[in-house]
């Protein structure tokens, strides 16, 4: 199964303790048996201290939470590009609104996701930042309102134009780029409304981690596909 195979669902482990550590590489497995068992390709975001553990694990997308625009040098503090490629990471996310980047620092990292063969995943929160980081190509953009995430009010029921808009203004620049839909999705309903309005996926995470039975909700999240 490819790494960038739409429909796709990828699931940001945040911070969360039922997603770190052990936690995280159990969940892993169940993201695995469920996208085996679905077909649907599934990617996952741990933290970065669990991706060389995760990825030794499971073989399903496996992606950074975030990359920083800087080179091998002095940087403590700072997540490498160059490390999450020698983790043998698919991609990253990149913008999510609880880690914001500077415009340039956006586009420094799209661009060295490129270059060391990364997964770009580029959040955005409304049509008109939607439309101005297409122009620097991602492989995704993902549309979250962050007023909606973790709520469990999803942002294809709430705030629908935002995602049908964002996917027509995002075309217009270049009609390659994915888009994900994101914030407040939890069940196949939610799945099943993003992609009727255009999106390719969906970007989550309290919805399945916080789930009591994690497989079974991510299977139950694919159903309508």
């Amino acid at each position: 199964m490819s790494k960038t195979e739409t429909p796709i669902i990828i699931l940001n482990y945040k911070t969360y303790m039922e997603s770190t550590g052990k936690n995280a590489i159990q969940l892993s497995k169940y993201v695995q048996e469920a996208s085996q068992e679905t077909g649907v390709n599934m990617a996952i975001a741990p933290q970065a201290v669990d991706l060389y553990p995760i990825i030794n694990e499971v073989d399903i997308p496996v992606y950074s939470q975030h990359m920083d625009a800087v080179s091998p040098g002095g940087h403590t503090g700072s997540t490498l590009p160059e490390a999450i490629k020698q983790v043998n990471a698919s991609g990253t996310l990149i913008n999510h609104s609880e880690k914001r980047m500077t415009l340039a620092d956006i586009d420094a990292i799209v661009e060295k996701a490129k270059e060391l063969d990364l997964v770009s995943v580029l959040c955005t929160n409304n049509v008109k930042t939607s439309a101005a980081v297409a122009s620097f190509n991602p492989d995704f953009i993902a549309i979250e309102p962050p007023e909606l995430i973790g709520t469990g009010i999803p942002v294809s029921k709430a705030d629908p134009d935002v995602v049908s808009n964002s996917v027509d203004e995002i075309h217009k620049i270049n009609k390659d780029i994915s888009v994900l839909c994101g914030a407040g999705i939890s069940t196949g309903e939610d799945v099943k409304a993003a992609l009727e309005l255009g999106s390719e996926g969906v970007l989550l995470a309290s919805g399945i981690i916080k789930a009591e039975d994690q497989k079974q909700a991510l299977i139950d999240l694919v159903s309508l596909i």
